[in-house]
């Protein structure tokens, strides 16, 4: 499934430039509650904010879609990289 994830991911790439959204990782995993997460994680000069994700989400979900990597349900995830340490 490795290389599937990375030709999806370059498809994503191309759909994004345009907006120069960088489409940082893809991974496809079971998470703790026992779901299927594809997992997007995008990231942009400057900061993304959540119009950003959304925008992006609403480009990547039909190319997901299209794609059909898997015949599992899976919940798609769609967020955006951490910045920096956060001192509490």
């Amino acid at each position: 499934m490795k290389k599937d994830l990375e030709e999806l991911k370059q498809l994503m790439v191309k759909a994004l430039v345009e907006k120069e959204i960088i489409v940082d990782e893809v991974v496809y995993e079971k998470n703790s509650a026992n779901y299927n997460v594809l997992s997007v994680v995008l990231d942009k000069v400057g900061g993304i904010d959540l119009d950003t994700i959304v925008d992006a989400t609403n480009i990547i979900n039909p190319i997901v879609d299209a794609y059909d990597f898997t015949n599992d349900s899976y919940i798609l995830d769609v967020t955006s990289k951490e910045r920096g340490n956060i001192d509490e």
